[in-house]
């Protein structure tokens, strides 16, 4: 794994990528903190690959701040670790969280142990006060700042940070935003059939303002941007050039495929209830 130094000598800027459940379950660990804890910390988990680190999972360590020291239960931390990976193996030790937006002092010392744990420990910091009506999400690495051979400090640098889900987590982050939208609590799950028509409207409303910009640079009412033409033209290259009659067969085609797995499941799922009342009989 390369150092700090090395990433930035060889043109690649660290960047984080993190799995929504990993926010979630860092909440989860601040709003069951003891009253006198300021705040919680734990340790990351994930890979890493060409200075991008995928976050994928987590799990707290108790630890402890007054006014003069910090403590960490460093074996509590191997612990779980321990048997974190009898379960994954894949997942190794990539840095530390934090709740707030500060770093103090304590940050450099448990920054200092996780450096010790892996070659580029990233520390995330979720902002739980909410001050700007949304919880801030940060990512640092440690970069060494002093004089050579002599006292040599650490300066917490910010870096990318961004969020990785899949398929499942799209779908459920998408129902937590209508729960946003809408004020309630709960919210429904899309059919594949919904889906389906949200993605067709979208699509239909992002044409339609391709073609509104187009004739607007064509009227000369505004002025061309080369890179938006350049990516015009290459998204408009890389659809194929089909028949309106052959691609609407395709599609149905598609859409009959779909149809079937659909009733296929929901035939599936009546024998299933079926013959569990029959058991219960």
């Amino acid at each position: 794994m390369a150092s700090n130094g090395d990433l930035y000598l060889s043109g690649i800027e660290p960047k984080v990528k993190v799995l929504p459940m990993v926010y979630f379950g860092i909440l989860d660990h601040f709003s069951r903190r003891s009253i006198r804890d300021a705040r919680v910390i734990g340790t990351l988990l994930g890979t890493e690959v060409d200075g991008v680190t995928e976050i994928t999972n987590y799990f707290p360590v108790p630890h402890v701040e007054s006014v003069d020291q910090v403590a960490v239960d460093m074996e509590y931390h191997r612990t779980m670790f321990e048997l974190h990976r009898q379960v994954n193996s894949k997942e190794v030790i990539v840095g530390w969280y934090a709740t707030g937006n500060e770093i103090s002092e304590y940050s450099v010392l448990i920054h200092d142990f996780y450096s010790r744990q892996c070659d580029l420990p990233v520390h995330l910091c979720l902002d739980t006060e909410v001050s700007d009506g949304r919880v801030a999400i940060n990512a640092y690495i440690g970069a060494p700042m002093g004089v050579p051979d002599q006292t040599v400090g650490k300066l917490f640098t910010p870096i990318e940070v961004s969020t990785l889900y899949f398929e499942p987590e799209r779908v459920g982050l998408q129902a937590l935003v209508k729960t946003l939208e809408a004020g309630v609590n709960s919210s429904e799950i899309e059919t594949d059939m919904e889906r389906i028509a949200a993605s067709v409207e979208s699509l239909d409303e992002i044409l339609a303002l391709s073609v509104k910009y187009v004739d607007k640079v064509l009227n000369k009412e505004i002025p061309g941007d080369e890179k938006i033409g350049r990516y015009l033209m290459d998204t408009i290259s890389r659809v194929p050039q089909l028949d309106a009659s052959e691609f609407e067969k395709m599609f149905n085609n598609s859409l009959q495929d779909l149809l079937m797995v659909t009733y296929l499941a929901s035939l599936v799922k009546a024998n299933v209830s079926l013959q569990e009342t029959t058991k219960q009989m």
